[in-house]
């Protein structure tokens, strides 16, 4: 049966009701992601909360629009309305986690919010910190380069054994995190689209691609966790991942400037927690620890 659609917005956006009985969490997945990724998290979560996962614009079965801030976080009000969900809770994971700060910020009555390690995308000098400005500003052209090869070949149709060869990737990454491969391979087809010639493309489309990297690289959240009037959780990764190891001083560096940014900021309503031995892949690495890990945290700030 197909996830429905909230269309009392300009944007028709898929939800997925996982259930359970507790007060309501809205759960948000990354970038290139769906609510299909979030499916052990949703189920470990549900024995204490009503869950709720989406598609964000432009991803999974959700409609598509320009991705700016304001727009996304009206998406999510629109949900939330719909079903009648009172003062949801709201988790989110890389880019749905900077959308749950955003949504901290805006919404001071909402009990909590949890940003498993979203954070603007590394792109400018001044969010590193140790490292020689010569050294920074190479190794931050090669991350860009990196990064824009990958986003050309994502723009490509892919072939039928180009997505096949995918999905047996998909089962393998699933394998190595302990996964089960096929709600990777469920989640990896939910954002492919069929072409007219036998091809599929992935979503988000390069429009909306291009937008996102714009958007999550030029933002600053400092204010946002300044002026958030609601309980806040960053939770932030230690670790790279695989695909970040070649870029490692670039990321190490942006760790600790993170870390010292956050150590300016006097708001009783942030918590800041960094998980030892985590990677940006936290939830699909430890989906138990972080499960509990909001849920003590949601727990807590309800009697605060």
């Amino acid at each position: 049966m197909p996830d429905p659609l909230i269309n009392s917005g300009p944007v028709p956006i898929a939800y997925r009701d996982v259930g359970g009985a507790g007060r309501p969490v809205l759960l948000l997945h990354g970038a290139g992601g769906n609510l299909a990724q979030l499916t052990t998290l949703a189920e470990q979560l549900r024995p204490a909360h009503r869950v709720v996962a989406v598609d964000l614009r432009g991803h999974g079965r959700s409609g598509d629009g320009p991705w700016r801030w304001d727009d996304v976080l009206d998406d999510l009000a629109a949900v939330a309305d719909s079903l009648g969900l009172d003062r949801p809770a709201v988790v989110g994971v890389s880019l749905g986690g900077m959308l749950a700060t955003l949504w901290a910020q805006r919404h001071p009555e909402c009990p909590g919010a949890v940003s498993l390690d979203g954070n603007p995308t590394l792109g400018r000098p001044e969010q590193l910190a140790g490292m020689d400005p010569g050294r920074a500003a190479t190794e931050l052209a090669r991350l860009r380069a990196a990064f824009d090869q990958m986003a050309a070949m994502l723009a490509e149709p892919l072939t039928p054994e180009q997505v096949t060869a995918a999905k047996a990737g998909q089962q393998a990454t699933a394998r190595r995190y302990g996964a089960d491969p096929q709600d990777w391979v469920t989640a990896f087809e939910r954002n492919l689209v069929p072409c007219d010639d036998g091809r599929s493309r992935l979503r988000p489309g390069p429009t909306l691609t291009g937008q996102l990297r714009t958007a999550m690289t030029s933002i600053d959240l400092l204010p946002a966790y300044r002026d958030t009037r609601c309980p806040l959780l960053l939770v932030l990764a230690t670790e790279d991942l695989p695909e970040q190891e070649p870029f490692h001083e670039l990321y190490a560096a942006y760790r600790r400037a993170t870390t010292e940014r956050l150590a300016t900021v006097a708001n009783p309503y942030l918590r800041v927690r960094q998980l030892a031995g985590a990677s940006h892949a936290m939830v699909v690495e430890r989906p138990a620890e972080i499960a509990a890990l909001i849920t003590d945290f949601l727990r807590e700030a309800a009697h605060r």
